[in-house]
């Protein structure tokens, strides 16, 4: 044990998961105690960094000794990704970077309720390697309905993973940019996947059901690569750490499961989303049974409980991609999914409830703000998670995470952020991923990442620009579709000619109040 008051050797023995003995000299105990404490409690400072903090706070006592001092066969730590004075020049051999390609698409699957959709005359397409709705009616009425009532999502095509086993939340904690260790059981957080040079592999949510188990569900365009990442994280033969990258990220006693295979059996999870300010009324109507309502009514933002509704279990969380207050994801098993849905749309027709493609998904999170993977962050652009304006949700007060220090360092260079935008008039063309942004002189200061219709029927999207322009009210200007716009050079003009003009647009709050 590294302190600042000198070095303190002795021998840790693991008693249960959750409790260990260090065993040192008698004249070395209360120091041993007394930094212990203060490490874990944040207030004594370590590695010459105040932001830092260790997992904590732990009940930290002096125990009677034990009567045989366990033999020391080896000393670890050369692979550990952090300890408190940890050494950085073993020079050890590197480990791999990863290195993911993704296959080649073949026919797009189908989700367990692809019949259903057909059935009520959905219009198809393929999506992420699936055959998904893109809508039923149109995707302003369905867009509406969410706002106004409630809308019904086929997200069963998302990955939906399990961690367990004692070390399942400090591997977790690795991984996950956000603080996994603080999650209650019953809670969730949003947070993201960096690799150890902090580009964002994926954003997803951790969900806390029990102990020592955790719900992870992931985009489904990442569904493979997130698994993959997980698996070689877990087993160490992925570089997760640039200045020391011969370290392994805890993973020993945590078992990961992939909850849409089919040999989970019973335990087998898909989504579904209910959004909307009726959803919790319209779900409500699936269960008689007092202890469920109270349960389901007293959950908060984020949190999770496990239900039986119309007699199908289901993990009922209070969260969604929407920006809606309420609203729920249902994790139920995919054999009794297409039931489920059926049992929510008799429910929730009377008081307007809609089922919804993709368009009114895209609209809907591009109205909130929220970042759809490949276009605010990763992608061609390969925005990071500061600069699509998620800083508030990475850990930077922890001691380490894979992608922690590279992540600080860009952070010191960012110049830009991703805004959300909204054009003032109706009838303008609408904007797309890469149109360029330009300042009221015509320079070039960013590029549009997302744009759709809002509820007001007006377009509002969101686009990276650099951090100087990115005020709110700040005017801004559009060149939509430019890039499949041909245009004379000015010179070249003559009397009939037409040229692309921008479109002003103002900036408006990130995210929908």
């Amino acid at each position: 044990m590294n302190t600042s008051m000198g070095n303190i050797e002795g021998t840790i023995t693991c008693i249960e998961p959750e409790r260990f003995v260090f065993t040192v000299d008698g004249e070395k105990a209360a120091l041993a105690r007394d930094w212990l404490c203060g490490i874990s409690t944040a207030f004594t400072k370590f590695d010459d960094d105040l932001c830092k903090r260790i997992p904590g706070p732990v009940c930290i006592a002096v125990t009677d000794p034990i009567l045989k001092k366990p033999e020391l066969t080896e000393i670890f730590g050369a692979c550990k990704p952090y300890y408190v004075g940890i050494a950085k020049d073993l020079n050890l051999p590197s480990l791999p970077e990863f290195e993911w390609t993704q296959p080649s698409e073949g026919e797009p699957k189908k989700t367990v309720l692809n019949a259903i959709h057909k059935d009520m005359g959905a219009k198809m397409i393929a999506f992420a390697g699936w055959e998904m709705p893109v809508w039923y009616s149109s995707v302003l009425e369905e867009h509406n309905a969410t706002r106004t009532a409630a809308g019904l999502f086929d997200v069963t095509h998302m990955g939906v993973f399990q961690a367990e086993g004692p070390d399942a939340s400090l591997f977790l904690d690795s991984v996950c940019a956000n603080d996994i260790l603080m999650l209650k059981i019953g809670d969730s957080c949003y947070t993201h996947f960096l690799d150890s040079h902090a580009n964002v592999i994926d954003d997803l949510l951790v969900y806390r059901r029990d102990k020592h188990k955790y719900l992870v569900v992931v985009n489904a365009a990442n569904e493979e690569k997130d698994w993959a990442w997980l698996n070689e994280v877990k087993e160490g033969t992925v570089k997760v750490d640039e200045e020391r990258p011969w370290v392994c990220a805890h993973g020993r006693n945590v078992v990961l499961r992939n909850l849409k295979d089919p040999g989970e059996g019973a335990d087998m999870r898909v989504d579904v989303a209910l959004q909307g300010p009726k959803s919790q009324e319209i779900l409500l109507k699936l269960t008689n049974d007092p202890t469920e309502v109270r349960k389901i009514k007293r959950l908060n933002r984020t949190q999770l409980c496990e239900s039986v509704l119309d007699g199908i279990e289901v993990v009922v969380s209070r969260t969604g991609y929407t920006g809606e207050k309420m609203c729920f994801e249902l994790f139920v098993h995919p054999e009794q999914a297409p039931k489920l849905w059926k049992a929510l749309m008799e429910a929730g027709e009377p008081l307007g409830l809609k089922p919804c493609g993709l368009g009114a998904r895209d609209s809907l999170r591009t109205e909130a703000g929220l970042p759809l993977y490949g276009h605010e962050m990763g992608g061609e652009f390969n925005l990071g998670v500061s600069e699509a304006g998620f800083l508030p949700f990475i850990k930077t007060n922890t001691a380490w995470f894979i992608g922690r220090t590279a992540f600080e360092k860009q952070e010191k260079e960012r110049q830009g952020v991703v805004v959300r935008f909204r054009f003032e008039e109706k009838g303008v063309r609408m904007a797309h991923h890469g149109d360029p942004v330009l300042d009221n002189r015509g320079k070039c200061i960013g590029k549009v990442t997302s744009c759709a219709i809002d509820q007001d029927g007006l377009l509002t999207g969101q686009a990276f620009i650099e951090k100087k322009y990115a005020e709110e009210g700040n005017v801004i200007n559009i060149f939509q579709s430019a890039s499949e716009k041909e245009s004379k050079a000015p010179a070249h003009l003559t009397t009939g000619d037409k040229v692309v003009l921008p479109t002003p647009a103002k900036i408006i709050t990130r995210f929908m109040r």
